[in-house]
């Protein structure tokens, strides 16, 4: 895939210009009285203008044309279970949830990646820039001369099935399961699929994802910054009539029309693009001791709140590992939580209930709804003998956990029909083990 070509590095200030035309790129300034090539320099800010150094994003872009360059934006109904601000469709929910595989479209039915988003749960407004929402995209058709930005926040896409080839006004991202994803705020991009696809959304309207600080961990571990990879300047100059430019804004889709294509990004230099990041990169710690460390040892991203060590959102992964404690109960041990926990499964079984729980499908554990591993995973795990061994191999479950109360839509509690009412039943045979 030569057309693929990467920048490594994560929050890195980087600079790309398409071969095609050396010298794109100013030098020694942003926005000349003249760009090379007749082009048009635009500015994509990520943060204000006046946000710590350490925070602040932009990257200044050299286009054919500019961004303005469109006709009026009128409402789209393409998505009816596309969510962001409506979290009191349905009463509150703190039971345990389960999800079977969310269903893709059917034989004869043509969904893009844009119709095919559906919104699971989430909470907060996107007026007030506060909160976040969880989606799953369920498609089988590629975006044809049709882009996509959102106005509201970053997403985090986890392909589960299907490859997503994704091209942005930065350049072009081939993004497989196992791999993930991360198109910050305002970037337009177009995905095309190679079939039925699938796969899950974290929307965060807050700030842009991190890299959890390592603290005694030390300078090296978990993902390492050099493992994330930005792609080069790529441009097309192509006139399209009735070319789609699809918003979200406030929860809402909205389009207008153009004549051109808006991937005519010549060269770009800055600290705000997308990027992607191949899970099976992850470093993982864990305990060679006893017990176990929290899953936060797990952390690939994490979008801070404005409360010290509590996120709006973490993107957590349980990966093939070593598993070596001594006189320890080594699954997932029984939890209630200050914070929700969202969890998919990209592929495999998750260790903690190998059946019910499924490739393509999900579970939620709100604010201090109590979960933990079924009776076969206690009883087994009790008696086991422990000697070092290999877990989750051939599994990837993750976990978006946030330290909002998240409401269930009605797509994600009734229409999907996907929700396990008999979920609760895996726990109900556990039993009284306590003697004097």
């Amino acid at each position: 895939m030569a057309e693929y070509q990467y920048l490594s590095g994560f929050g890195s200030h980087f600079s790309s210009e398409d071969a095609r035309c050396p010298g794109a790129l100013p030098e020694g300034q942003n926005s000349p009285q003249k760009c090379a090539y007749g082009l048009y320099a635009e500015q994509l800010s990520g943060s204000a203008f006046t946000a710590p150094r350490t925070e602040n994003v932009r990257s200044w872009l050299y286009r054919i044309r500019p961004s303005v360059v469109h006709e009026p934006f009128k409402p789209y109904q393409v998505a009816p279970f596309l969510r962001g601000n409506k979290w009191d469709e349905q009463p509150p929910n703190p039971n345990q949830m389960r999800w079977s595989p969310f269903d893709l479209p059917e034989t004869g039915e043509e969904r893009d990646f844009v119709a095919g988003l559906h919104t699971v749960c989430g909470a907060g407004d996107v007026r007030s820039r506060h909160g976040l929402a969880v989606h799953v995209y369920l498609c089988n058709k590629s975006m044809e001369n049709t882009a996509f930005y959102n106005s509201d926040g970053d997403f985090l896409i986890v392909p589960q099935q299907g490859p997503l080839d994704i091209t942005t006004e930065f350049g072009r991202l081939y993004v497989k399961p196992n791999e993930i994803c991360v198109i910050p705020q305002g970037i337009r991009f177009s995905v095309a699929v190679e079939g039925p696809t699938r796969g899950y959304i974290l929307e965060v309207y807050d700030g842009h994802f991190k890299l959890p600080d390592l603290g005694p961990i030390g300078a090296n571990g978990l993902a390492n910054p050099r493992d994330f990879l930005t792609p080069t300047a790529w441009f097309e100059d192509r006139t399209v009539e009735g070319f789609k430019m699809v918003s979200k804004y406030q929860g809402a889709l909205f389009v207008a029309t153009q004549n051109h294509s808006p991937f005519d990004v010549v060269g770009w230099h800055g600290n705000y693009a997308p990027y992607k990041y191949d899970l099976a990169k992850f470093m993982v710690i864990n305990s060679v001791s006893y017990d176990h460390c929290d899953p936060s040892i797990f952390t690939v991203l994490t979008c801070p709140s404005n409360k010290y060590g509590t996120a709006i959102a973490d993107f957590v992964i349980f990966p093939p590992r070593w598993s070596v404690q001594e006189n320890t109960f080594r699954p997932p041990y029984y939890h209630r939580n200050c914070m929700s926990e969202f969890m998919g499964l990209i592929l495999g079984r998750y260790e903690a209930k190998e059946g019910g729980f499924l490739p393509g499908g999900a579970s939620l554990h709100s604010i201090m709804t109590p979960h933990g591993p079924d009776r076969k995973c206690f009883e087994g795990a009790s008696g086991a003998t422990l000697k070092p061994e290999r877990i989750a191999e051939g599994t990837q479950a993750f976990m978006f956990e946030s330290s909002l109360s998240m409401a269930v839509t009605r797509w994600g509690e009734e229409t999907c029909q996907k929700l396990d009412a008999s979920y609760y039943e895996c726990w109900q045979t556990l039993e009284k083990k306590f003697k004097i």
